[in-house]
């Protein structure tokens, strides 16, 4: 995570939750994904190592209720894997 900027490329599940998102929420959505590429945005949002299961992954918010799980490969790229509530972390 040495880079400050990131590649961003996208699952397919993550592309049907998006489009599943309320059209106001994809805005919001498109905005967090935007600051993600930019690590000096991480700590405002919030992005932290999940636990147990999804150990290897990591999270970010969105707003107060959405967030995204994600995974870093490679040292420069970010694999959006999900988007969604809480429930996002089942």
């Amino acid at each position: 995570m040495s880079s400050s900027h990131y590649e961003i490329k996208f699952t397919p599940s993550f592309l049907r939750s998006f489009k599943k998102s309320h059209p106001h929420l994809q805005d919001e959505i498109e905005t967090t994904i935007e600051k993600l590429k930019d690590a000096s945005n991480h700590q405002s949002l919030r992005v932290h190592k999940l636990s147990g299961r999804l150990k290897n992954f990591y999270s970010c918010s969105v707003n107060y209720q959405q967030r995204i799980v994600f995974e870093f490969r490679e040292k420069t790229i970010i694999v959006l894997l999900a988007v969604g509530d809480h429930d996002v972390y089942r």
